[in-house]
């Protein structure tokens, strides 16, 4: 990596972390294009491999504070996250044998189905006092397998299916799905990438920059973040087309290159 493109990975690292800690959800997805079209990275599987760490590291770092004010319910996250860690390996496995460019075809989808998520209001629902149980550990472990193979296959960090899921699965309210939900980002990104890792497809070069930078762009954006107040629902929308717009540039580099 020259010094430019390690310049411009941390402030892709800077970018996505701004973007997350703004919106809670939908900046990773930005990350892959951003390393390939950006910081110059030519291949979408080494991006991919890249991306799932930076957002693994990321989602651990923000567990920390979450865990310590008691927030996250373990036993469900815990479950929902070990099942979806057999389905994430089972995605990344079958995403590092299709062709990088028809994979990022994939990845528009994906990040299209991010974009409209975010344009869907979420409606509070579920409980407080909601635990694991009998009836409700099926559901868990089902859903978990289902959004980590997801997850894996695209190499994002899923939250934009892990909150809602959690939340019917489990009946979670959202503040609590949304805690619990960084368990599995964390275990998802770290199953992801250490399978790439395992094929020669992460170059830590870029994780580690992408770290660094995510770091400052967590500290920017918790200021603006407070200072939005109420207009957070329309940057939330407007940061909603963007990703649209990235997904669509996308999809047609990805024509282009087949």
């Amino acid at each position: 990596m020259s010094l430019l493109q390690v310049g411009l990975t941390l402030l892709t690292g800077g970018i996505v972390a701004f973007l997350l800690t703004l919106f809670g959800g939908g900046g990773s997805v930005l990350a892959v294009p951003l390393l390939l079209y950006m910081v110059g990275v030519r291949e979408p599987h080494v991006a991919i491999g890249a991306s799932a760490a930076g957002v693994a590291l990321n989602a651990a770092t923000a567990l920390v504070g979450h865990a310590a004010k008691g927030r996250v319910r373990w036993r469900i996250a815990g479950l929902f996250a070990a099942f979806g860690a057999l389905g994430a390996l089972a995605g990344s496995t079958v995403a590092k044998s299709i062709d990088g460019h028809q994979l990022l075809l994939f990845f528009a989808l994906a990040m299209a189905a991010v974009g409209l998520a975010m344009l869907r209001p979420n409606a509070p629902q579920g409980s407080a006092e909601a635990s694991l149980s009998r009836a409700n550990g099926p559901a868990v472990a089902g859903m978990g397998t289902a959004v980590g193979a997801a997850s894996g296959f695209f190499g994002i960090g899923g939250g934009f299916l892990i909150v809602p899921g959690l939340m019917r699965s489990a009946g979670l309210t959202l503040p609590l799905a949304q805690a619990a939900s960084l368990v599995s980002v964390a275990t998802f990104g770290a199953v992801t990438s250490l399978n790439y890792a395992a094929s020669g497809l992460i170059n830590w070069r870029i994780v580690v920059a992408m770290t660094a930078g995510g770091i400052l762009g967590a500290l920017a954006g918790q200021p603006v973040a407070q200072a939005l107040g109420e207009k957070a629902r329309t940057g939330r929308v407007l940061f909603a087309g963007l990703i649209l717009l990235a997904a669509a540039y996308v999809a047609w580099k990805a024509v282009m290159a087949l």
